[in-house]
Order: structure tokens, then sequence, then C-alpha cells
């Protein structure tokens, strides 16, 4: 199971959300790029971007601290927030982002998720954010009435390399992530998946990856806090 570190990008800083609200944000680093190279130093196979600005705007917002983390990094970033078409999508790729992750247009535009995963095969998640079980949109603002299982059901022949699914009432909250949830959701579809929300500890990536059928997890808050210890985590994941 892989080890996603979460840098979160709020006006430039990498920052931390308690259940995605953005008047909650603690600031943890001034310095994302090289936040995100103390994360590849120790030993992290991939880094987890977030442009939360762009998830309520709608379009990137934290451009230049994406560039500047994608060009400190030789390991393989994947980002999310306001990617909502194909030129946006296109122009993060030949950048040198690995992955990009598409959550609120998964549930507006399918097609363009599917059209996006022919074109940059490997290159294309799908975010499925909910809360109860519901998918949230637009930065968590907005609720549907489309289960998360559902959405991912959706997009189970259209080549997408993982669903990174985060359980919102858990997020930044250091309370343990849907262990129970996240395994059904991946029992549910062949797509890889990747849990998020709430992962606070050894224990918990522990519980994760002993379900068997989780391919990673996404950690932010307890990183930073030292709540999880990089290094232990890298080692316990590898055994």
């Amino acid at each position: 199971m892989i080890l996603y570190p979460a840098i979160d990008l709020k006006d430039g800083q990498a920052v931390r959300l308690v259940h995605g609200e953005m008047d909650s944000a603690t600031v943890f680093s001034d310095d994302p790029a090289a936040q995100a190279r103390s994360f590849q130093d120790a030993g992290c196979e991939w880094v987890h971007l977030v442009d939360l600005n762009g998830a309520f705007a709608g379009a990137p917002v934290n451009g230049a601290a994406v560039e500047a983390i994608l060009a400190a990094l030789d390991v393989p970033a994947q980002l999310g927030g306001g990617i909502r078409d194909m030129a946006t999508i296109e122009g993060w790729l030949s950048k040198g982002l690995a992955r990009v992750i598409l959550g609120t247009v998964a549930v507006e535009d399918p097609d363009l998720v599917r059209a996006a995963a022919r074109a940059f095969p490997g290159q294309v998640a799908v975010g499925i954010d909910a809360r109860k079980g519901m998918v949230a949109t637009k930065g968590w603002a907005e609720e549907t009435d489309v289960t998360a299982t559902d959405l991912a059901r959706r997009f189970e022949d259209a080549g997408v390399a993982a669903i990174i699914y985060t359980d919102i009432d858990r997020d930044g909250a250091m309370g343990g992530p849907n262990v129970e949830a996240t395994d059904a959701l991946a029992r549910a579809v062949d797509i890889p998946v990747i849990a998020s929300g709430g992962v606070s500890s050894l224990g918990d990536l522990q519980r994760l990856k002993a379900q068997g059928t989780i391919a990673g997890a996404i950690s932010g808050r307890a990183l930073y806090d030292g709540a999880i210890d990089l290094g232990a985590a890298l080692a316990a994941l590898r055994d």
C-alpha cells in the first residue's frame, strides 16, 4: 500500500482544513516545494497535491506553487482541485504532473473523464468525496444525490488509474479513516482505491493495509503534527 503525503495549497501556502472548511485552515508551511522535497527525501514514492482555492473557483489558482513543487520533485505527484476541462488536464500533464484528479466533473461531465482517461492512459484519477455516503462537489460545498459506490461504478470501464475516496466527515479531524466504507468501495469496483480523510496514526495505516483491498492512503495533518512518524509508516507499509 502506497502512502501519499498530502500538500493542500491555499493562497500559495501548505495548509490543512477540518471537514473541508476554508476558514478552518492551519498553515503548516510557507514553502510547499521544500515540504514536498522533504517528503521525497524521507522515501515517499508519490506526493498528493490539492489546489483548495481552485476547487472552489473551478479553475487552477495555486499554479505557481504547484509548478515549484513539480520542479523540486523527482517522484511523481498527483493534483486535484479546479481541474474541469480538457485544456487544464492537458496543461498540467504537459508541465510534468503524473496524474490529475477529477472530482466535480466526474459528477457533472463524466464524458470528459472518459475522454481524458482515453487520451492520457494511467494519468487520470477520479476523486470521490462523500459525506454520509453521498457525493459532494465544488470543494465539498454542494451535495448531490449520487452515492459514492454508484459514481465509482460509472467509471469501471473508463480506464481511470485510481479512485481517491475521501470521507469528508473524517477529513482533517484526526479521528481515523472510514475503513469499512473505503473497503466496501474497493470491493465494489476493480479500479484501485486510495483512502483519504482522517488517517491519523500508524494503526490507521495498518488497518487500511490489512483489508488487502486498498491501494494507497493519503495523510496530511498527522504527518505535520508528528502523530505519524513518516519513516516508521513507510517501513510498515513496505513489509
